[in-house]
């Protein structure tokens, strides 16, 4: 990894530890000076892998895309923007928003 990366994924870590709601990619994006906010999953993806792998007492939560139509609410292993609802194929989906909390 390089520092520019390391860089960001720092900035965004501290945002989502001192944050007091969930946010989702577009807010991060925004706070921390990324213009693709889709650039922004990557870096969860890394960063839930360095939490689980430093220690044990901190956790990236996510509150999980749902659809605006029906309501269905997707299952996620990792995080990600679904494109359409399986249920009802809408394309009207509320972003999965994310948190770093203390699991102790």
């Amino acid at each position: 990894m390089n520092d520019i990366e390391d860089s960001i994924r720092k900035k965004i870590t501290k945002v989502l530890e001192s944050s007091p709601e969930p946010l989702d990619v577009d807010a991060i994006a925004n706070i921390v000076g990324i213009e693709n906010p889709r650039e922004i999953y990557e870096h969860l993806r890394h960063i839930a892998k360095s939490i689980r792998r430093s220690n044990h007492t901190k956790a990236l939560l996510m509150i999980p895309p749902k659809c605006r139509r029906c309501g269905y609410i997707f299952d996620l292993d990792e995080p990600k923007k679904p494109s359409k609802c399986p249920r009802c194929k809408s394309e009207s989906i509320e972003p999965p928003r994310f948190i770093i909390r203390s699991t102790s």
